[in-house]
């Protein structure tokens, strides 16, 4: 029996459903979104990182797992312990780096609620990943270029920090010698390392208005709709936004390796006439998903890109990255006008884009068709 049918079976006999929360990321979002809908909720940490949800926000929890270390979470006692409750698990980016896709797709038999698989499809690395994605659904991302000798405008080089597996150091190029250059300096400074780099992607830099387009998209349609658009915003980063606050002059002086690292993130707009593009892009990136990988997309899930200008001088939407999960922008409820939008549209209380993931499984929970939700 594959995992999805085990996790399905595993829901036909839950008569409540206790929401089961990786405890970083996004762990409080998931948690205030879940007791906000009465729901019971299970957070799981790791010894030296928990006191976030164990001490400042314990509320937000009903049970907490300690684990030695996240991996642990595969042991099957702590699988037994969260089925013996109930739990359906929300997936975020943590939950993916810190237990790996191998484990997750053959050995987690805890219910996820959305597509397991779709998790490693967000590593540009991976043959079926978000580029091929893009690349089947007809949307627009930037060219990559396969080697430094190709560059020959400004690229931006994603590759992975070397002490920290969930942030990449972007660093910026405009030749090849410029990108040996700025590698060794970053090599050299411990930022980045060999094998890194060897994976590295090098990608033409976009110049636009950059926008993180954030949706859910239902696996109960017929009850809701197909998919629906929760809000943009955009990411402060480490140390980057600490040069963005100088003067240019001031910027020059400065030689230290500019860190892309995600530390907060700022909700941002764009003009009606220019939504479309958004919303377009997400449903095309549903629909292939659903071919590619079934059932496709259940939850919330992120396009960040900018709106730029085509060759043919018109304005396109240019994505560059794709989250497959919980995008962990607590900044896009309290921004964001599509939370009154939509409680309008449902007749209820939407107050952070988790919120429709709550009800999701609650109505499912009602219709007793949990298993549609999960995998």
């Amino acid at each position: 029996m594959d995992m999805i049918s085990k996790a399905r079976k595993i829901v036909e006999d839950y008569k409540n459903v206790t929401i089961a929360i990786f405890g970083s990321h996004s762990a409080k979002e998931a948690g205030v979104s879940a007791k906000a809908w009465g729901f019971k909720t299970v957070v799981i940490v790791q010894k030296g990182r928990d006191k976030l949800y164990t001490r400042y926000n314990r509320h937000l929890y009903d049970e907490v797992i300690m684990l030695d270390s996240f991996k642990d979470l595969l042991n099957k006692e702590i699988q037994q312990r969260l089925i013996e409750l109930n739990a359906i698990l929300i997936p975020n980016r943590s939950f993916a780096v810190y237990v790996g896709y191998d484990g997750i797709e053959n050995e987690f038999e805890v219910p996820i609620y959305g597509n397991r698989y779709l998790l490693r499809a967000e590593e540009r690395d991976f043959e079926r990943g978000q580029y091929y994605l893009l690349e089947k659904a007809g949307l627009r991302y930037p060219k990559e270029f396969r080697s430094p000798e190709e560059i020959d405008r400004l690229v931006v080089v994603k590759v992975q920090q070397a002490k920290n597996p969930l942030e990449r150091a972007f660093f910026y190029a405009i030749s090849p010698e410029d990108y040996y250059r700025q590698a060794e300096e970053l090599i050299k400074d411990g930022v980045i390392d060999e094998e890194g780099l060897k994976k590295a992607r090098i990608e033409e830099y976009v110049l636009g208005a950059r926008f993180n387009a954030n949706f859910h998209s239902y696996a109960l349609k017929e009850e809701f709709d197909d998919f629906d658009f929760v809000g943009f915003s955009d990411r402060r980063q480490v140390n980057l936004q600490g040069f963005l606050n100088l003067p240019a002059k001031e910027q020059l002086k400065i030689n230290v390796p500019v860190k892309n690292e995600e530390i907060g993130h700022f909700g941002v707009t764009m003009r009606e006439s220019k939504q479309d593009l958004a919303y377009e892009s997400a449903e095309k990136f549903i629909r292939i998903c659903e071919k590619e990988y079934n059932p496709g997309i259940i939850g919330l899930f992120g396009l960040q890109g900018a709106i730029a200008y085509s060759p043919e001088e018109k304005l396109e939407f240019v994505i560059f990255d794709v989250s497959m999960r919980v995008p962990g922008d607590p900044a896009i409820g309290p921004t964001s006008p599509e939370m009154r939008n939509l409680s309008l549209k449902y007749g209820l209380k939407i107050e952070d884009p988790l919120d429709l993931s709550m009800m999701e499984i609650k109505k499912a929970l009602e219709l007793k068709r949990l298993e549609e939700i999960v995998t």
